[in-house]
């Protein structure tokens, strides 16, 4: 299967035809497309030169950069040794898995001070370990953008259910969709949540490949990431953040509790342990705000986040779920008691955020002895703050909704969920599958 298309090829046109460019530095998990997305622009120039830092045949790539930070000397020497030009306006030059070259992150920033015209992309899955050894990295002179798996609108396009996805984009509270076509979507929907968003298992879905197919792809890809982990720090074990990565899962859709999580493990080891995970882009947290008013950063508790990892097909293959019910009979909410709609949810806004800052998610609970009040997340749409409640199935109490709505005195909320769009008092209804656009 071909190329398939992803949000960001916007941004990286528009950088291309830009007048003056900075470098960009492409971050975020392995095997999210980063590089797929840099080779397919590379069409569009007269030559393509990519270098993956990890790969023993650019090793002497590796002893330019530790030699020179000069970029005109760099170029020289690299058309030199490997034969390809690096011309500016000509040459589109990828330096992949750079942070395993700290010298070349370090020579970013003379590309954008000495030589902004030529097109320069940087890209690796574990670079904010190597950032953190850089003394000064070069803040201002980097263009950095964030990648994830694939969002439900991106799946969609992969699919080529191109009219769908259009009615999709126009549809809200105010204008719900047809019954025929939130039946569809919702069926479309529940087969993206199985396989999730990872782009090696929608490519083979999109091509034709059954869901076993995809499973045994997520298998593989499970692996790889255990096999990362000895990668991430000498002081945290691998065992270790198996065992927190674990614990994640198992804690999903509810507040994280240390004490529950690793047995063997003090709560220093546990934070630092997902802070590595969060690092590497497998991690997604949402921080408890009071939601007084905006920013909602300025407002956090950090004692209080939910934690999630990065993909829903990952999840539902290493908990071993039974999607019997969720396939057959469209009901989210017997799988995991509904944690798997909340994670897709957070998971989709992460996505749907600017892509040039680190993703932030929020959540609300009261903050009164013995109040079991929980709003599943919390947004900024505009200068208005809005609390989202995700329901898993068709139904649900909101005493919660309506409690922080009454407290914060704000206009209204949104629940997401296995509805068509709509609008009830001063709830606005957005299905599941619509959460991107929240």
């Amino acid at each position: 299967m071909g190329y398939l298309g992803r949000n960001i090829d916007q941004d990286l046109q528009e950088w291309k035809n830009s007048g003056s460019r900075k470098p960009i530095l492409l971050r975020g998990a392995r095997q999210v497309g980063k590089s797929s997305s840099v080779r397919e622009l590379g069409k569009q120039f007269e030559y393509f030169f990519e270098i993956n830092f990890e790969n023993k045949d650019f090793a002497g790539a590796k002893k330019i950069f530790e030699r020179h930070s000069n970029p005109h000397f760099i170029c020289d020497e690299l058309t030199a040794l490997y034969e390809i030009p690096v011309t500016a306006g000509k040459t589109l030059l990828f330096l992949d898995e750079i942070q395993s070259c700290a010298d070349a992150l370090s020579a970013l920033r003379f590309f954008y001070e000495q030589m902004p015209e030529l097109h320069v992309i940087a890209a690796g899955s574990l670079l904010e370990f190597a950032l953190q050894k850089i003394p000064s990295y070069a803040v201002g002179r980097i263009r950095s953008i964030y990648m994830y798996p694939f969002s439900f609108e991106e799946f969609l396009a992969a699919l080529q259910r191109n009219s769908l996805l259009e009615k999709l984009q126009s549809a809200s509270p105010e204008t719900p969709l047809s019954d025929e076509v939130h039946s569809k979507l919702r069926e479309l929907f529940l087969r993206f949540v199985v396989i999730g968003g990872m782009p090696e298992v929608i490519s083979k879905y999109a091509s034709g490949g059954s869901l076993l197919d995809c499973r045994n792809i997520l298998d593989e890809l499970m692996e790889t990431l255990f096999n990362d982990f000895a990668k991430y720090k000498q002081r945290v074990p691998a065992t270790r953040l198996e065992e927190v990565f674990s614990a994640i899962i198992a804690q999903t859709g509810q507040k994280f509790t240390y004490s529950q999580a690793v047995p063997t493990a003090n709560q220093v080891q546990i934070k630092e342990s997902i802070e590595l995970l969060k690092m590497a882009g497998l991690v997604y947290s949402a921080t408890h705000s009071s939601a007084n008013g905006l920013p909602l950063a300025a407002e956090t508790n950090r004692r209080y986040r939910k934690l999630m990892i990065l993909d829903t097909g990952i999840y539902q293959r290493f908990l071993r779920l039974d999607l019997t019910n969720l396939l057959l009979d469209e009901k989210i909410e017997q799988i995991n008691k509904g944690a798997l709609a909340e994670m897709f949810v957070g998971t989709e806004l992460v996505k749907s955020q600017n892509n040039r800052l680190p993703a932030e998610l929020y959540y609300w609970q009261r903050e009164k002895e013995g109040s079991t009040a929980e709003i599943d997340y919390i947004v900024q749409r505009g200068q208005e703050i809005v609390p989202v409640e995700v329901k898993a199935g068709t139904k649900g109490a909101m005493q919660s909704m309506f409690l922080f709505l009454k407290e914060k005195q704000r206009n209204f909320g949104i629940r997401c969920s296995m509805e068509n769009f709509g609008e009830f008092q001063n709830i606005k209804i957005y299905p599941l599958y619509a959460a991107g656009s929240i």
